[in-house]
């Protein structure tokens, strides 16, 4: 059995931050990305998952895999505006790409965190060269994990021709189908 593997949802993000042009999952596409989703008041992201992202990218740096992070915003919006963010990304030294989330319309969760249908913050998805969410963590990622995920995407061969049939994923299901990639299960 063929897989189908599509490109995950667009991110719509408002200002970027660390990157001279604006980033998306189709200009990625070839790469692995480990996509962080976070907001600067979430002390779970302060204290593990934006360092963990701040190593994972001065230890892969542009071979291997690419590190995004998304500020999603979905409490204390009258706070964590992009302004306190650039501050943020100043003071805590984060060097790799961050977007700031487009705010919804209506209701609290925004746009790319919608797309994506995420619980919260920090939330950690491995995105695969094909453009296909392989894993997708809600909280605390181990090193050990992230690391050796990591290693067996970036492993794998670059974009082949056509999808290998029957391909055993070692992080779950990973076929994408119709205009998105649906989430893996949380592990």
């Amino acid at each position: 059995m063929s897989e189908n593997r599509s490109i995950c949802p667009d991110w719509q993000v408002g200002q970027w931050f660390n990157t001279p042009v604006a980033l998306s999952p189709q200009q990625l596409r070839g790469e692995v990305v480990v996509l962080h989703f976070f907001q600067m008041l979430c002390p779970g992201c302060v204290v593990h998952a934006l360092p963990q992202a701040q190593r994972v990218h001065r230890m892969f740096g542009d071979s291997g895999a690419r590190v995004v992070g998304i500020h999603s915003v979905f409490e204390h919006l009258d706070v964590m505006t992009p302004a306190a963010l650039a501050a943020f990304i100043h003071e805590y030294k984060l060097t790799f790409p961050i977007g700031v989330d487009q705010p919804a319309d209506s209701g609290l969760v925004p746009v790319t965190m919608q797309r994506y249908t995420l619980r919260g913050t920090p939330s950690l998805l491995l995105i695969d060269r094909q453009g296909c969410i392989r894993k997708h963590v809600f909280g605390r990622v181990d090193d050990l994990d992230l690391g050796f995920a990591l290693g067996h995407l970036v492993a794998e061969q670059k974009l082949p021709a056509e999808p290998a049939a029957s391909q055993p994923s070692l992080m779950g299901q990973s076929s994408c189908e119709g205009d998105s990639c649906p989430i893996i299960a949380p592990v």
